[in-house]
């Protein structure tokens, strides 16, 4: 049993990659227990399994004294001395108590030891490998649907995906392979629980960091995403060097690289958007598949007034205000749209406004000057006005 009992260690080792000494050490603290429950050793028992061996030894644990006046626990300082010239009072000394019958009772102990062990072991270890790869991507196999809920196969273990985490109106059916992003990874006694999603907006970061390299390199960053899952998404990127394209970049040639991640996302649409530090150019952009004529900013407020070509208008607005919605979040800008007709029609009245306001001013004025009293001659002495008739 004891070359067995090795063996099983190291192929444990190699092929689940849980560390032979842990195992061990485990099996030590059992076989304690195993021994004083068999025999009834009520001393303190340390049990060594010899790790190249196997061998298994038990040892009493006892205290030198010079008065013995319990022989479980202690031993005198002369008997001591016979077996270890060094010991002195004080010092503890180990007695060999390995039972005949003890290799049979630790074969059945080590059993159940290394069994739980494993079990252990494996669920730490899934915990910590999942645990680092929160907010990563991984690929699963679809097994069942528990009250609304998906179970993936991942592999070591299962995944979960909730209802609230699925996209509406996405089939998933039984053995299709589907990307999931990790969003939590709890430990329960059962194992682990790993929790991922389907809809939120970092599986499509994460998934344009695997289709662009200059995403995954960092030449071009991603400044924001927003995502309503199943219809649209928006994300905005930037990079510093002017010489990289980074909407051309994220596209790919003849837009193969963000076609994977539209069939990935099965069909859902997406807007890349090149982000900008000036709001106006910013806010224009993010209205994107629309053109925008004009942007008008409030910048104490965060409110922005958009005019569109009247043939744009529904585009820009999106189906039940979508692009608008998901353009304001992206930004963080209230935005708020009016076709080109509309804005004109705006203009026109209050340019009437300031016409029919200043005839009323001018009216007011004409009639101020109609009531003004008439003006009186001024009053010329005599001398003066003979001095005109002189000169006539």
């Amino acid at each position: 049993m004891n070359a067995d009992l090795i063996y099983a260690l190291e192929q444990l080792e190699k092929e689940r990659g849980i560390k032979k000494d842990i195992v061990v050490e485990a099996i030590e603290i059992a076989l304690a227990s195993a021994y004083k429950k068999n025999f009834g050793a009520s001393q303190n028992v340390r049990v060594v399994v010899d790790k190249n061996t196997g061998e298994i030894g038990a040892f009493a644990l006892k205290n030198v004294v010079q008065e013995v006046k319990n022989d479980l626990e202690e031993i005198s300082v002369e008997d001591a001395k016979k077996q270890d010239p060094t010991l002195e009072e004080g010092d503890t000394f180990e007695v060999e108590i390995t039972q005949k019958k003890f290799g049979r009772i630790a074969a059945q102990t080590a059993k159940q030891v290394v069994l739980q062990r494993i079990r252990e072991a494996e669920r730490n270890m899934i915990y910590e490998e999942f645990s680092a790869r929160v907010g990563d991507i991984v690929t699963g196999v679809i097994q069942r649907i528990e009250h609304g809920n998906i179970m993936i196969d991942l592999g070591k273990t299962e995944a979960i995906l909730l209802r609230r985490e699925q996209v509406p109106n996405e089939e998933y059916k039984f053995n299709d392979r589907v990307k999931v992003y990790i969003i939590d990874v709890k430990h329960t006694t059962k194992g682990s629980l790993v929790y991922v999603s389907r809809s939120c907006a970092d599986l499509v970061k994460k998934l344009f960091e695997l289709e662009v390299p200059e995403i995954a390199s960092g030449l071009v960053e991603v400044k924001g995403i927003t995502r309503e899952a199943g219809s649209r998404t928006k994300i905005a990127v930037y990079c510093k060097d002017d010489a990289i394209d980074p909407i051309g970049a994220c596209v790919g040639q003849k837009g193969t690289r963000v076609q994977n991640i539209v069939d990935e996302l099965k069909n859902e649409k997406i807007d890349i958007i090149k982000w900008s530090n000036n709001p106006v150019e910013y806010i224009a952009s993010s209205l994107s598949p629309a053109d925008v004529m004009q942007v008008k900013v409030n910048e104490e407020d965060m409110t922005a007034e958009v005019v569109v070509p009247d043939s744009q208008l529904s585009l820009a607005i999106g189906k039940e205000g979508q692009n608008v919605r998901l353009a304001a979040r992206l930004t963080g800008w209230k935005i708020d749209i009016k076709s080109a007709s509309k804005f004109r029609e705006t203009i026109e009245k209050k340019l009437l406004n300031i016409n029919l306001n200043g005839a009323s001013l001018f009216k007011e004025s004409e009639s101020e000057e109609e009531n003004l009293p008439e003006e009186s001659e001024p009053d010329v002495s005599d001398e003066v006005k003979g001095l005109f008739k002189d000169n006539d």
